[in-house]
């Protein structure tokens, strides 16, 4: 216990009075000798070890420090995390600095269901984060207004360590309202319907940065009325499991705000799988590309497409935009399709580069509470995507498009808010604001 007390009160000296002076002596490349972590009262050395990108006896860059302090900020339950050198008779030490954040607490919310300011959802969030000091999280969510939902969620990144397996569970409730316009004109006017789902995942990390992960899905979809092509089967109830299988590759640094780096999703479901004559496929497909241009002009692209395809596939399962998926100077326009197609690319430059806050000066409330990484960002884009009809021909004049200017506001680990104006090809002017990132 004395040692470690000499050692935090050793690197508080090294990170308030002497940081900047002790990195810039360090002639990179240098070979790491060892690794020390500081800071971690909860998590176990393991959830962070294993997302470096480098061990003991390797030799970095300090390119390489930066982006595995990114790594290790991107599990989502540090609100600090340095990485430093310290030379001693040439040994050179790595010291792994991290402030965890709260991990219990509930958290009242007001958000807006598919980014639209008529349909405020409110509740209450209850999330236990890094559970056992393993990042495990369990999630318990009620939400009240438009669109009441129930949610609990759990999720393990080492289910099997050794083996790298992680697994996660999901159960489900919604009263939501019909997104379909098609649904809405053959019934006549807006209506409801009742989703419950439960959810498994058993997948299994190859690496740093692949995963593949099975999920097995059973669903209940109940409409107040049967018409053909709002349900899937014969009733108004439709009652259909499912499997699943995702791929993806990932080497983002800073996963809630990347600058450099990959990230590819692939996934395809089997819904129905003959039960209740329900038989159809969905596929989807997510690539995005972040890199630094020239010194801290960032770029990043997204290519994104869902296609539903096979059967009769219900009105409620077909690919929105106007929804969770939107374009910047369409914003409010609603369609559907079996398919849906994005395209999106942004330029971004910090007007405030990113720095720790620490408002401990604010009594009562703790100190994890009052720790936050902060960034002002200015970003131009250019979005642009359409929806198609099965037997649809793929027109680039049904792609609608947009371009703009705008802010992005960074309080890490917590959120990010974006303040943006966006026109559409015909110049007609929006403004947006909206919680997260944009991609």
């Amino acid at each position: 216990m004395f040692n470690k007390i000499c050692l935090i009160v050793y690197l508080y000296v090294f990170l308030v009075f002497a940081q900047n002076d002790s990195l810039q002596n360090v002639d990179y490349p240098v070979k790491v000798d060892s690794i020390i972590i500081i800071g971690n009262e909860i998590t176990e050395p393991e959830i962070i070890l294993r997302e470096l990108t480098f061990k003991a006896g390797d030799v970095i860059t300090e390119e390489n420090l930066e982006y595995n302090k990114d790594r290790i900020y991107s599990l989502g339950i540090f609100t600090r995390v340095d990485l430093l050198i310290s030379v001693e008779d040439n040994f050179n030490k790595l010291i792994i600095y991290v402030e965890e954040s709260w991990y219990i607490y509930p958290i009242p919310f007001a958000e807006l269901k598919d980014k639209d300011w008529d349909k405020i959802s409110y509740g209450i969030n209850l999330i236990i984060k890094n559970l056992r000091g393993r990042n495990e999280t369990l999630r318990g969510r009620a939400a009240f207004g438009f669109d009441p939902s129930f949610h609990i969620e759990y999720y393990n990144p080492l289910l099997i360590p050794a083996e790298n397996i992680f697994f996660g569970i999901n159960l489900f409730y919604i009263d939501s309202q019909n997104k379909s316009h098609i649904a809405e004109v053959l019934y006549g006017k807006t209506f409801e319907q009742k989703f419950i789902n439960g959810s498994i995942t058993l997948g299994k990390r190859f690496g740093l940065f692949h995963r593949l992960a099975l999920f097995a899905t059973y669903n209940y979809i109940e409409t107040p009325f049967y018409i053909k092509g709002i349900s899937a089967s014969n009733q108004r109830i439709d009652r259909m499991p499912s499997i699943g299988l995702q791929y993806s590759y990932d080497t983002r640094d800073l996963a809630q705000f990347p600058r450099e780096g990959f990230l590819g999703i692939m996934k395809a479901e089997a819904k129905g799988l003959g039960v209740n004559n329900i038989k159809y496929m969905i596929y989807s497909l997510d690539l995005r590309e972040y890199r630094k241009i020239y010194e801290s002009l960032g770029s990043k692209w997204r290519i994104a497409s869902r296609t539903a395809s096979g059967g009769d596939v219900p009105y409620y399962d077909y690919s929105f935009l106007g929804f969770n998926e939107r374009i910047r100077g369409h914003y409010q326009d609603e369609s559907e399709g079996n398919s849906y197609y994005l395209a999106s690319a942004e330029l971004n430059y910090p007007l405030v580069s990113d720095f720790n806050i620490s408002l401990d000066f604010i009594p009562i409330i703790p100190h994890e509470l009052l720790s936050y990484r902060v960034a002002l960002y200015f970003q131009i884009f250019a979005d642009a995507g359409t929806t198609r009809l099965k037997g649809q021909k793929l027109s680039i004049g049904n792609f609608q498009s947009g371009y703009g200017a705008g802010f992005t506001f960074l309080v890490l680990p917590y959120n990010l808010a974006r303040l943006e104006i966006a026109f559409d090809e015909y110049k007609n002017m929006e403004w947006i604001f909206d919680l997260g990132i944009s991609f």
